[in-house]
């Protein structure tokens, strides 16, 4: 079994093929230990290169990037820096740091490369520990996992089960020294706090206390794959393929651990963020509860979910349009309040031809005479007839001419008079939602 820093990034470089790989290198001891082992085994065929983000968040930040490059000339890895503007918002300024990071060193990363980070040990059980106390489950119980994608790579921490002093008795050994952060000895922080007060205690009560949380994490990591695999399965039979709306009875039927899983990975399909649990069971309760004639909705930062017909609908917020709201459309793609946009369809929807139309939104009341159809119809009828979602009918765009003759209500039902004048000018309007 490799022994060494050097011999064990060694074997696990090898495990990966020799993947090219990109070192996020913040300057301090862990990264410095993990960059100058990884140049001591590096070798042809072997690419290396470096990326420091700089948050400009302490007055000494230029200073330190600054010594992160002359570490990476001497050890002649190609070095890239980024500053990164960081803007604290509802978890704090590690949680915001944290993700400016990822998110230039997701940008940064070529095709098929690996960023290669020092996280070890002391690290995995600080995560652990911070996830257990904000009541996470196993999906975030299992602490960080050695490989995920990121940008067009992988995030890579081949040290998780390696302990904290390796790295630092290697930096010894060599005579390395990293960056200080203030940051990283400020117990105002919750990931500060834990490592320099809480784990030292806890490691001098229980001296394995860090090989057991890494214990405890693999087997949450494994509980959370077996979810993953069932939920998949779930969602699969519950999902309808034509809209992506989910059976609301059957969803909530299911095993509670297993409806939660089902629900994350259904709103991360649509980039939109899981609700709390508090939420979660808000929306439990109301599909349950609710009356037929009822749409329930529950609503979270980022998203919403509706259940309509016996089905979820998971929307991003609408914002409402203002009281009276109208545009005049002269053919260019019109945006309407909700950001939904209107334009024109047909073979002559490119040319300069098209009609002035003033566009408004659904008003209560509104009749129409749909072409082909003997009758005046309400609005509502016709909504419901044709399964159009009540959130859709509140924004539905409404078509008149410049001298208040109605043409059509979105590219749902044109009237006789607005599919003459489409037909005259050989297009179509289109609503895109």
């Amino acid at each position: 079994m490799p022994s060494t820093l050097p011999q064990l990034l060694d074997a696990a470089w090898s495990r990966t093929g020799d993947t090219p790989l990109c070192v996020g290198f913040s300057g301090g001891r862990d990264s410095v230990a993990l960059l100058h082992a990884l140049a001591a085994v590096r070798r042809a065929g072997r690419a290396l290169r470096a990326v420091h983000v700089n948050h400009a968040l302490h007055p000494e930040s230029d200073r330190w990037a600054a010594s992160c490059a002359q570490q990476c000339a001497r050890l002649d890895v190609p070095l890239e820096t980024f500053i990164v503007q960081v803007q604290a918002r509802g978890e704090g300024i590690e949680a915001a740091a944290r993700e400016a990071r990822y998110a230039a060193l997701a940008e940064t990363l070529r095709e098929g490369e690996c960023l290669v980070t020092a996280h070890h040990r002391e690290d995995q059980a600080e995560t652990v520990l911070l996830k257990l106390l904000r009541g996470a489950g196993p999906h975030g119980l299992g602490g960080m996992r050695e490989q995920r994608p990121l940008g067009r790579g992988l995030l890579w921490r081949p040290l998780l089960s390696t302990p904290r002093e390796q790295l630092h008795a290697y930096a010894r050994a060599q005579g390395l020294t990293g960056i200080n952060d203030p940051a990283n000895d400020d117990t105002r922080y919750a990931r500060s706090y834990l490592r320099n007060d809480i784990l030292p205690r806890l490691h001098a009560h229980w001296p394995e206390a860090g090989r057991a949380l890494a214990l405890a994490a693999a087997l949450q990591r494994e509980q959370a794959d077996f979810l993953d695999h069932h939920a998949t399965e779930a969602l699969a039979e519950l999902q309808r393929t034509e809209d992506g709306t989910l059976d609301a009875h059957g969803w909530v039927a299911l095993h509670p651990a297993l409806r939660n899983c089902v629900l994350e990975s259904w709103l991360h399909t649509r980039s939109l963020p899981a609700p709390t649990g508090a939420q979660r069971h808000e929306l439990e309760r109301q599909i349950r509860e609710a009356a037929p004639d009822r749409v329930p909705r529950v609503a979270w930062p980022g998203a919403e979910v509706r259940v309509w017909r016996g089905r979820l609908h998971a929307l991003q917020p609408q914002p409402e349009a203002p009281e009276g709201w109208s545009a005049l459309w002269h053919g260019d793609t019109v945006r309407l309040p909700d950001a939904s946009t209107l334009h024109w369809r047909g073979s002559l929807a490119d040319t300069p031809s098209a009609p002035t139309i003033r566009v408004s939104v659904n008003r209560r009341g509104l009749r129409i005479k749909p072409l082909g159809d003997r009758h005046t119809r309400a609005l509502r009828d016709l909504f419901q007839r044709a399964g159009v979602p009540p959130w859709e009918r509140t924004r539905c765009p409404i078509l008149h001419d410049e001298h208040g003759t109605l043409l059509a209500v979105a590219d749902l039902w044109s009237t006789e008079a607005g599919a003459a004048l489409f037909r005259k000018h050989g297009m179509w309007p289109h609503w895109q939602r």
